[in-house]
């Protein structure tokens, strides 16, 4: 169902096209009028029609000026100018300015009738545009998300299966993956809120803790069970992330 905003300072006008025109049959639910530009514009940001019949030769602001404001505010308007030969030239402004079709004055039922039947029918193709853009948008957004999830299964598993190489990098898991380093980067980030870096930093000082717990195998074997080739430096950065030492977390949580 549609709403039609029919502008016109010549109230037999409107009249007439309320009085001839076949709403039912063209699926128009509701008609508003408006007698000069401005009103209209009001009407139009209230109630939001689909469809609008602007006369050209209005007081306060004129039907192309009205027009193309309300294609400002709402592009998928189809709109109709109503103009009178001595307006001709207008119409074809109207027409460059986006605006959807034309009707010559004097205006007859068939006139009128056929105009709308003409933006209703722009207005279906728009709307079934717009919906076949929704339907590829979703189908791209879940084919992105099942490859996202397919993405970071393979890059768990990797992950997983090198934390204790000293070498795994951002480059040799791109390598791994035949991506990108940039493509995997953006890739990382959004799959696990942090660039790649900070997520192997804090995993492997996590698994740490774990070693720390459940084994008693000394602080420099647990640096390079987590991937550190430098015992010294392992112990700074754990203390730096935990405020506490590998041997004093070990003993704390001990005790």
């Amino acid at each position: 169902m549609y709403k039609l905003l029919v502008v016109d300072d010549e109230a037999i006008i409107i009249k007439g096209i309320r009085s001839f025109v076949d709403f039912e049959e063209l699926s128009i639910c509701e008609v508003f009028e408006a007698s000069n530009g401005e009103t209209a514009l009001a009407i139009f940001q209230e109630q939001s029609p689909d469809l609008i019949l602007a006369d050209i030769n209005m007081p306060k602001m004129n039907g192309l000026d009205f027009a193309i404001a309300a294609k400002a505010i709402k592009p998928d308007v189809k709109i109709a100018i109503i103009t009178g030969y001595d307006y001709f030239d207008y119409a074809v402004t109207a027409l460059k300015a986006g605006i959807d079709d034309y009707v010559l004055k004097p205006v007859s039922k068939k006139d009128i009738q056929e105009t709308l039947k003409k933006l209703i029918e722009k207005l279906q193709i728009t709307q079934n545009q717009h919906e076949i853009t929704r339907l590829v948008e979703g189908i791209l957004h879940d084919t992105k998300i099942n490859n996202d999830t397919s993405y970071k299964a393979k890059i768990q598993k990797e992950i997983d299966c090198n934390i204790a190489n000293v070498d795994f990098s951002l480059n040799y898991l791109a390598k791994q993956l035949a991506l990108s380093n940039s493509y995997l980067s953006s890739l990382f980030k959004r799959l696990y809120g942090k660039n790649f870096q900070d997520y192997m930093l804090s995993i492997r000082l996590d698994r740490a803790k774990i070693f720390l717990l459940s084994t008693d195998m000394k602080v420099y074997e647990i640096a390079a069970a987590v991937g550190f080739d430098d015992p010294n430096y392992f112990s700074a950065t754990f203390k730096r992330k935990f405020d506490i030492s590998p041997n004093q977390f070990r003993e704390k949580m001990r005790d």
